[in-house]
């Protein structure tokens, strides 16, 4: 049985409140909606709650990653026909009736997407009844502005646009997803466990690049480690290298590959996709200073790099 998103962990910040309330009243609707917010502040969660509390929530609900490879995320749209010559129907068929998530949609080719928005202009031409959320971690207005997203599709799916907030916004959500976890963890694990005044301050403070997905797996691991009923500052299994969350289990393979320099890219272009190019935040992140970060994007586009030449 598929499970009931809890829409009381989204937190009670009156921001994140306004977009849950929002999200329930334009669920009755068949109308698309667009979900912007950083990485694991629960975009494609709230997508679902969204179609939990529509007239399809009995359909299908079906997720696209458009992110990490265009092609794949074609094949996996449209359908395709395997090396035995099988047809694998792609979800937008699989989704009648239901929803369809296309997760971090700026990451579609510029083609596809002209291609994409014609396909769902048409859907009623071919029997398709089907709900379009797209989720974002970047400024959809600023790249249409740049000539990187198609702006008839930007027009059909951010009619409603609802934004979570990061979790160093909204403090007090922090604790209580915190405590929430916590509970999740020992209950699972089968253990009695609490944290202790520093602990909870090493939360508070920490900058949870990931948000909600880091913040779980680091209170999941840390309670696996604890050996008394009390989680300290020690035990807590988060570092103040905060940079270091940047790199997820694929890359590190490929970073040990890499030359420094590469590796030094590789992590600033990281960082910039994931506030959705803002530097000041970037450079945060990277604990650099602004001009150290403005330096390294101009070396960069004068070394020809394809990301940082279009950076504005």
């Amino acid at each position: 049985m598929e499970s009931v998103v809890n829409h009381e962990l989204f937190g009670v910040d009156p921001k994140v409140v306004k977009s849950v309330n929002v999200a329930r009243n334009v669920a009755v609707s068949k109308a698309p909606v667009l979900i912007v917010g950083e990485i694991g502040v629960g975009k494609k969660t709230l997508g679902k709650y969204i179609h939990q509390h529509s007239s399809r929530a009995n359909g299908p609900f079906e997720v696209v990653d458009c992110g990490p490879d265009s092609e794949r995320a074609v094949n996996e749209i449209l359908g395709y026909r395997d090396q035995e010559g099988k047809f694998h129907r792609g979800i937008i068929e699989k989704a009648n009736g239901g929803t369809v998530v296309f997760a971090n949609v700026d990451g579609l080719d510029e083609e596809f997407q002209k291609k994409l928005h014609k396909i769902l202009n048409e859907l009623e031409d071919y029997d398709l009844d089907i709900r379009i959320i797209c989720t974002t971690t970047k400024n959809l207005s600023k790249l249409v502005g740049a000539g990187r997203f198609y702006r008839a599709l930007y027009t059909y799916i951010s009619s409603n646009t609802l934004n979570l907030s990061p979790l160093r916004e909204r403090l007090h959500d922090l604790e209580m997803l915190a405590k929430h976890f916590l509970a999740d963890a020992a209950t699972k694990q089968n253990k009695a466990v609490n944290f202790d005044t520093d602990a909870m301050n090493k939360i508070l403070s920490h900058y949870w690049t990931h948000n909600l997905l880091e913040l779980r797996s680091v209170i999941e691991s840390s309670v696996e480690c604890a050996e008394t009923d009390l989680i300290d500052e020690e035990t807590l299994s988060i570092g103040d290298k905060k940079t270091v969350s940047l790199i997820t289990e694929e890359d590190s393979e490929g970073i040990r590959l890499m030359s420094l320099k590469e590796a030094e890219k590789l992590l600033i272009k990281k960082a910039l996709v994931h506030t959705s190019e803002n530097r000041t935040q970037a450079a945060k992140i990277l604990g650099v200073s602004i001009r150290t970060l403005r330096n390294k994007i101009n070396e960069y586009r004068n070394d020809g790099a394809p990301y940082f030449l279009n950076l504005r």
